[in-house]
């Protein structure tokens, strides 16, 4: 089987795709890790070597055909429609409404990303580490970006009942014993969900300090809901400070109640 791999790379290499032996290796080696984590057998590598490739990578190998970008569209749709069906068929009893709230919270950044990890994508992707530049929430992207593109490249290449099996083993039987990705995390939609709701101003967010060197920032935000500060929250970007901010703003107004 990678014996197989190995032969189809160097007849897309022997069409100058790039002469660089070791960089053949390293995609080599890629593939066959992709193809045990997935437990598939690879006909084009050439969707998966697309599928691996961040747009920054480009600018390193620009003998590549394209970024993942296009695959990561295509796998965007796959993955829509497969986790629909499974909620559809979960829940008989749920409107749309809910369905398509539960469908975003299954497929959101953070949960793809710990599904591409769980396959080993940070591993395999190609792209430019200064493109990164020591970001959590960057590293995030990719992965959740990356993991979209290879289920667009399976689906080319095996077809939809096959990309059916790995999405479900990876993404959604980790949470098929309970409902634990129900659970809205998004804190900061939530607030401004309640906030129109009550019919009061949108929730304001300030950078209350700033700390640590550019590779391990800390932010410590405010949010305030017309005069009143809300929440006070810190982390190690400004998104996940906001957040917690949010958090601790919807506690004190159900403590209100």
């Amino acid at each position: 089987m990678f014996r197989t791999i190995f032969n189809r790379l160097n007849y897309l290499f022997s069409r100058n795709l790039s002469s660089d032996k070791e960089f053949r290796k390293v995609l080599s080696r890629n593939l066959r890790i992709l193809q045990s984590s997935l437990n598939i057998s690879i006909k084009n590598p050439t969707f998966y070597i697309t599928a691996l490739t961040h747009s920054s990578f480009l600018d390193l190998h620009p003998e590549l055909p394209e970024s993942n970008e296009r695959l990561e569209y295509l796998g965007d749709s796959v993955l829509s429609m497969v986790t629909g069906n499974y909620l559809f068929a979960k829940y008989p009893n749920e409107e749309e409404g809910f369905l398509t709230k539960s469908r975003s919270l299954l497929v959101n950044r953070e949960r793809l990303a710990v599904a591409a990890e769980g396959i080993g994508l940070q591993n395999i992707i190609l792209y430019n580490q200064k493109y990164l530049r020591d970001s959590l929430e960057g590293m995030q992207t990719i992965l959740s970006d990356a993991l979209e593109a290879v289920i667009g490249a399976i689906y080319l290449d095996q077809g939809l009942k096959v990309v059916e099996k790995v999405i479900v083993n990876c993404l959604i039987k980790p949470l098929e014993y309970d409902d634990s990705f129900l659970t809205d995390t998004n804190y900061k939609g939530q607030l401004l969900e309640l906030a129109h709701y009550r019919k009061l101003s949108p929730p304001r967010y300030l950078i209350k300090e700033e700390d640590g060197p550019p590779h391990n920032k800390k932010f410590t935000i405010e949010v305030f809901v017309g005069e009143d500060l809300m929440g006070v929250g810190m982390g190690k970007n400004k998104k996940s400070a906001e957040q917690e901010a949010s958090r601790l703003a919807l506690e004190k107004f159900n403590a209100r109640n």
